[in-house]
């Protein structure tokens, strides 16, 4: 008999592992910004350096010029998305905060940004443009400017006919989700729920800070306070 290798197959399925998910990770956003820069914002925006971060509370953030080669003869600016809430979220709405934070790199290069985080009229009205309306709360009502403001998505606007359009590519790859739920982020969770929360008023912007679902009024303007959820 002739001596050979001996192979044992697993008749159980296995999930299918990609060849380089860094590489699909990073082709799809790549893919998604540029295609966003050409059907909202007729190509006028220069590449930027695209991260994922997990900013507590945040579903991302625009850094303008944060990042360079070390001689400074380049220098870009930073889009980060937090992938701690792509599971609990469609990626049309995740993608929206690429969206979201491209209309403040827009801004920073075309416009005439407010105070560091600040969401002012200008960066509103681009918002209208493309397709995504904001909103401090991320619900129909809620302010459209303030130091955090979130946004949602207008039905059959830019954005949507983008997004549809973008997941209709053959080559476009959805995004990966978070599969962890073990003990560690259980603690983090009931950690987080135990600490304070900042709350602000959609007119005059105060702000405060108490428990999670605490009800709090603006003495100022009378009305009830909102939590923050910032993008």
């Amino acid at each position: 008999m002739k001596s050979g290798i001996v192979v044992s197959y697993d008749t159980k399925e296995q999930p299918m592992i990609s060849a380089n998910p860094t590489s699909k990770t990073y082709a799809a956003l790549n893919q998604a910004y540029d295609f966003f820069n050409d059907r909202l914002f007729g190509g006028q925006l220069s590449p930027c350096l695209v991260t994922l971060q997990r900013k507590n509370k945040a579903y991302g953030y625009f850094a303008g010029g944060r990042f360079g080669s070390k001689d400074g003869a380049e220098i870009t600016d930073e889009i980060a998305l937090n992938p701690s809430h792509f599971a609990s979220r469609t990626d049309e709405q995740s993608l929206s905060t690429l969206a979201h934070e491209m209309a403040h790199l827009w801004q920073h290069h075309f416009g005439k940004p407010s105070r560091s985080g600040y969401h002012n009229k200008e960066w509103a009205a681009k918002m209208h443009e493309i397709g995504l309306h904001p909103s401090v709360t991320g619900q129909p009502g809620g302010k459209e400017t303030g130091q955090s403001c979130s946004h949602y998505i207008i039905a059959g606007g830019p954005y949507a006919r983008a997004y549809a359009e973008l997941a209709a590519q053959p080559d476009f790859s959805a995004l990966y989700v978070e599969l962890w739920d073990d003990a560690d982020a259980r603690k983090n969770r009931k950690a987080k729920a135990a600490s304070k929360t900042r709350y602000t008023c959609p007119v005059c912007d105060l702000h405060a800070w108490a428990k999670p679902d605490t009800k709090l009024i603006c003495g100022e303007c009378e009305q009830p306070l909102s939590p923050d959820e910032e993008e």
